[in-house]
């Protein structure tokens, strides 16, 4: 079991560019130890300079944004290589929510399975929430609503999100993969023991 996610209300960084990578995300620097930070490697390539120094004009080393909880940015998001580490660094940097048009299949999948809430927004979405951070760069909070699959601005208006009622469920309850397979521990008993007795001759070695 993990904690469950419900809601995730904090600070909307945007990265308003289509095709951000995975190592974009977190570069090769950050992988070649077990014990790395994988937080303060987020987007390292484009947070810090040649000596490791930030660089102060990127979105995530400026306040209130340092502290982030949802990302907004465009279309196939988490492309490339298909390194679960970029999930990892999001999660570690604080960042519980993406917010995109559309990802890349295996980062969409790995997000799921580590915890992170991937949620697809149409154009008309991101146009309006990019407009929205824009005017409300001194307070940029907003509430995204994984039962309600809606977002929440700070002038209270309501946005949708959408994400498979398969992928939300394990997430709203706090389930890994194992507790969602054990949640059919039964119909998995019962497809064995209606296949071991139909083909025998393939739990032979088993049974023997």
């Amino acid at each position: 079991m993990r904690q469950p996610f419900t809601a995730v209300e904090g600070v909307m960084a945007t990265m308003l560019s289509a095709n951000i990578n995975t190592d974009a995300i977190i570069p090769s620097a950050w992988l070649r130890t077990a014990t790395a930070d994988y937080g303060r490697g987020l987007f390292g390539g484009d947070r810090y300079d040649a000596d490791g120094r930030e660089r102060p004009g990127f979105v995530l080393n400026r306040p209130p944004f340092r502290s982030a909880k949802i990302l907004l940015a465009e279309e196939n998001f988490g492309c490339g290589s298909s390194r679960e580490a970029a999930v990892w660094a999001l999660l570690q940097f604080g960042i519980r929510c993406v917010l995109a048009p559309s990802f890349a299949d295996i980062f969409y999948e790995n997000a799921f399975r580590s915890g992170l809430l991937a949620g697809l927004v149409d154009p008309a979405t991101l146009a309006a929430l990019a407009q929205s951070a824009s005017r409300h760069a001194g307070s940029p909070v907003y509430r995204v609503d994984l039962p309600a699959r809606t977002i929440a601005a700070p002038d209270g208006t309501s946005y949708g999100l959408q994400v498979p009622d398969a992928l939300a469920q394990p997430l709203i309850r706090g389930d890994d993969a194992i507790d969602t397979t054990l949640r059919h521990a039964d119909e998995i008993e019962a497809y064995y023991a209606t296949a071991s007795a139909d083909r025998a001759w393939l739990y032979a070695a088993e049974q023997g």
